[in-house]
């Protein structure tokens, strides 16, 4: 009895060490407060953790997958030129002091760069890609084997389409033999992108939680510190300049940074204090959570907008059971789908659900779940040696942004699952009725 008390109290002191603190990462690695503009934190030199191994005698055949494009400029290009455009008429006026120029010629020169590209894939987006790309196939390469199918598809959106083409070549590139196609048609919509099926009181669900996020950013955003920082006369600042959205947005553009070679030697975080680098984080954070997850304050609903995507992935994952064939199907698209798929799939924590927004960023943090590339890979394990499978044989495990994850079911191994007890758990959430007219 002595032993296990000893056991149970060292685990719970490993637990609380490693017990998560937002402002620790957050104030450690200003990279993740830019919630969906995070660069995808894993790639060459950096290290993910080990993929458990098969149960006996499995191995992987088929890779159902939903991923979000790369690093990207951001898509409202005014977000750009407001700042530059309100530091200009401070210098005009005479009230801009020297930081206050500095950081003008900064935002200028980006405001520059960023013509004509709002939205628009960046290298390191493409970079991103290719890497996931190389990885799948190193992890799983019973799959991409021979002349294995592969059939990617992705949203009608441009950075869409060339992150799907960077997979696709590096998958290529590896075995020249691939059966790939590849496809971009609004033909696919209603499942690939959000709000071109049956949600069509989406946009009307979203809208109704805009005042909740808009209170919280009242509540505890205070720019006069950042403004003053920039200018000569403060009360002239406070006439004539919007500090608020001038933060806001300088703040998006330094979170965004981090996608591009071009702007490595540009830090635009020191301009914020630690503080205000948090609480502009956690507004952002609460934002996603509202909006697009399984959140309370929208009903529990969001998670439901990507009911067609998961039917799709269902049939795709049924049908490489039934053929035997083995390969992959790669969907392209954005945050906006991963994030209440996710929610749906019930991937780890992703699915929490809570009414105090307050402390929301103790339990759920955006960073985790919605970088740039952010990505969902259903793996799938027959018995070795077999071509024409049964379902009941078939195993799933579940890699999000390359993680082993939990899943809504008893695993048969590790994070292994039977796809049958998946399936059918999925499914009745599925046929649960959810009241769309109810804003």
């Amino acid at each position: 009895m002595k032993r296990i008390t000893l056991y149970l109290l060292a685990v719970l002191a490993c637990l609380t060490l490693n017990a998560v603190n937002p402002r620790t990462q957050v104030i450690g690695n200003f990279s993740r407060s830019a919630s969906n503009h995070y660069a995808y934190p894993y790639g060459i030199g950096v290290e993910l953790p080990s993929l458990t191994a098969a149960p006996a005698g499995y191995e992987p055949f088929f890779i159902d997958h939903y991923g979000r494009h790369g690093s990207r400029w951001l898509t409202n290009g005014k977000v750009y030129y407001y700042p530059v455009k309100m530091l200009q008429n401070a210098q005009e006026a005479g009230m801009l002091n020297l930081q206050g120029q500095r950081l003008l010629k900064t935002l200028t020169l980006v405001n520059e760069a960023s013509q004509k590209r709002a939205g628009d894939l960046s290298d390191i987006g493409a970079e991103q890609h290719r890497e996931i790309a190389e990885r799948m196939y190193r992890n799983f390469p019973e799959v991409f084997k021979g002349d294995a199918r592969v059939d990617a598809r992705s949203t009608v959106i441009i950075r869409c389409i060339l992150s799907m083409q960077n997979e696709t070549m590096t998958l290529r590139s590896l075995n020249p033999s691939l059966r790939i196609t590849t496809d971009a048609s609004y033909h696919d919509m209603y499942y690939m992108g959000w709000g071109y099926g049956e949600d069509t009181l989406a946009n009307d669900l979203r809208k109704s939680v805009d005042p909740i996020s808009n209170e919280m950013y009242a509540k505890h955003l205070d720019a006069r510190r950042f403004v003053a920082q920039l200018v000569n006369d403060t009360a002239w600042a406070s006439a004539n300049m919007d500090g608020v959205k001038l933060m806001r947005d300088v703040f998006d553009i330094a979170g965004s940074l981090q996608g591009h070679h071009q702007f490595d030697d540009i830090n635009l975080f020191n301009y914020f204090s630690n503080d205000e680098i948090f609480e502009l984080w956690r507004m952002k954070n609460i934002y996603w959570y509202i909006h697009w997850a399984n959140a309370p304050q929208n009903g529990n609903r969001m998670p439901f907008i990507e009911r067609a995507l998961l039917r799709n992935m269902i049939a795709t994952a049924d049908d490489a059971i039934a053929t035997g064939e083995h390969g992959a199907a790669l969907r392209f698209g954005h945050e906006t789908c991963v994030l209440p798929l996710a929610c749906l799939l019930e991937l780890d924590n992703v699915n929490y659900s809570c009414d105090d927004l307050e402390t929301l960023h103790e339990h759920w943090q955006d960073y985790n779940t919605i970088p740039k590339a952010c990505n969902i890979q259903m793996v799938f394990y027959r018995p070795a040696g077999t071509s024409g499978n049964r379902p009941e044989d078939i195993l799933v495990k579940v890699l999000f942004n390359e993680h082993e994850a939990t899943l809504p079911a008893t695993p048969v191994q590790g994070p292994y699952y039977r796809w049958t007890d998946l399936k059918r758990y999925y499914e009745n959430k599925l046929a649960t009725s959810i009241d769309w007219s109810v804003k």
